[in-house]
């Protein structure tokens, strides 16, 4: 059983409506979020998708979707966690409670505002993710990183062919996942700041799939731009 967990959880800071989250911003006709989650919904090798978002946003987003998406879709939209760590618990305890504790269950992780996922990448994620237990979704850092520990003078510059830009989706064996996020000491917790940091803190590996430059994350008003030009070409090549 493959299952995405698309993560909407996070309201973030609106950038064009006071007030509307960043994953329901209109890009083109539909919602971000639905750009997003129609990726997941059409790719062959994933079986359920549900989408995790805040409380007061359930109603709104299962309307959405159902008027975006096809008709018995079949998403499923449940409440995210407080943190981002909190999400994905929530994710795996539906998955358990639905499917099982099964070997061979995977969970691909994809952030709601990042509406320009591959097939490819999909596929990708979903093969290492069985291969290797984790992976990451990067592309090679183009420009040079600074490192700075008092964020006013240069303390390291780390050599660029070792540094990676991580973006999602990032996929799991869901039980290998699950135990190594119940042997994280509180201290660790507050150390996470993505999940595959879970495995790197237990020493285990996390392997690396190639992403695409336009996978972009939506986040600032240019990004918002970015989209509508990217979804135009799209519209264009597909005679829409």
């Amino acid at each position: 059983m493959t299952i995405a967990a698309i993560f909407a959880a996070g309201l973030g800071s609106p950038i064009a409506n006071p007030g509307i989250p960043t994953p329901y911003l209109p890009a083109r006709t539909p919602p971000l979020i639905a750009h997003t989650v129609e990726k997941f919904l059409v790719h062959p090798q994933i079986d359920r998708v549900v989408v995790l978002t805040p409380r007061s946003w359930l109603g709104f987003t299962q309307d959405c979707l159902k008027e975006h998406l096809p008709k018995d879709h079949g998403v499923v939209v449940m409440e995210g966690g407080e943190t981002r760590n909190g999400t994905l618990q929530n994710a795996l305890a539906w998955v358990a409670a639905q499917f099982g504790t099964q070997e061979d269950h995977v969970i691909v992780t994809h952030d709601a505002v990042r509406p320009f996922v591959t097939h490819r990448i999909i596929s990708d994620n979903i093969t290492a993710a069985r291969e290797h237990g984790a992976c990451d979704t990067v592309i090679p850092a183009t420009d040079t990183i600074v490192q700075s520990q008092d964020g006013a003078f240069i303390s390291d510059i780390p050599p660029r062919s070792q540094l990676f830009q991580g973006q999602t989706p990032q996929s799991f064996c869901c039980n290998k996942l699950r135990q190594l996020m119940d042997s994280l000491t509180p201290q660790e917790e507050t150390t996470l700041t993505d999940a595959c940091k879970i495995f790197t803190l237990r020493g285990e590996p996390v392997a690396l799939v190639q992403g695409e430059v336009h996978n972009i994350k939506i986040t600032y008003p240019y990004d918002l731009k970015v989209a509508f030009a990217l979804l135009g070409m799209d519209e264009e090549v597909s005679g829409k």
